[in-house]
């Protein structure tokens, strides 16, 4: 798995937590439905810091939060 695949899961996991759907965080966060769609069905390979910036804004949470999981650690161990 990939850091493309660590991300949709990674929004998923957030939007389970906070009990809300993906459309209610791309409102929250102001992107697009379509371009959070287009992350979250795996069509964007790159969604861009900014777009992730404003994610974890609508989630009220740090960059450094978002990617501070075990499998983010784990791709960092595997990418040196």
């Amino acid at each position: 798995m990939g850091i493309r695949e660590y991300t949709v899961d990674r929004l998923y996991e957030l939007c389970r937590e906070r009990q809300i759907t993906p459309n209610a965080l791309s409102y929250m966060a102001g992107v697009p439905q379509a371009t959070l769609k287009s992350i979250l069905n795996g069509e964007s390979k790159n969604p861009g810091i900014v777009t992730l910036k404003k994610l974890c804004d609508g989630l009220d949470i740090t960059l450094v939060e978002f990617f501070d999981t075990p499998a983010y650690r784990r791709l960092e161990q595997e990418l040196r």
